[in-house]
């Protein structure tokens, strides 16, 4: 993932927190706030030490990249990402981590209907 589509820097974690909206399902959450100066979406991960080990964290998180990097053309440009995994997320294989992260990002209204791939 290039870096103009990363979140990285504490100052930028925060204000999404603070300022934007939060989704959620059993496996993930999803913060989204909007920003009026970017062409791209850019997100974050958060993966906890409570979830597993290094290896599981770090396939979560390639997972995660994956789905996004699929839903690349659907998912809404503007916007900060922070995507936080929960430990249901941890015996999930990559199909099923698409399919939840698709489904939170609906509820969240920023997935554009009608397209599939």
């Amino acid at each position: 993932m290039k870096k103009a589509y990363r979140i990285k820097k504490d100052d930028e974690f925060q204000r999404v927190f603070k300022k934007g909206k939060s989704f959620a399902n059993r496996q993930f959450v999803v913060y989204i706030f909007k920003r009026e100066d970017l062409t791209h979406f850019r997100i974050g991960l958060s993966v906890s030490k409570k979830i597993g080990n290094a290896v599981v964290r770090n396939r979560i998180k390639r997972c995660i990249r994956q789905t996004f990097h699929e839903l690349n053309e659907q998912v809404a440009p503007g916007y900060d990402y922070i995507i936080i995994a929960r430990k249901p997320a941890a015996n999930m294989d990559f199909h099923e981590i698409k399919k939840s992260l698709m489904h939170v990002l609906k509820l969240s209204r920023v997935l554009k209907q009608g397209q599939k791939k």
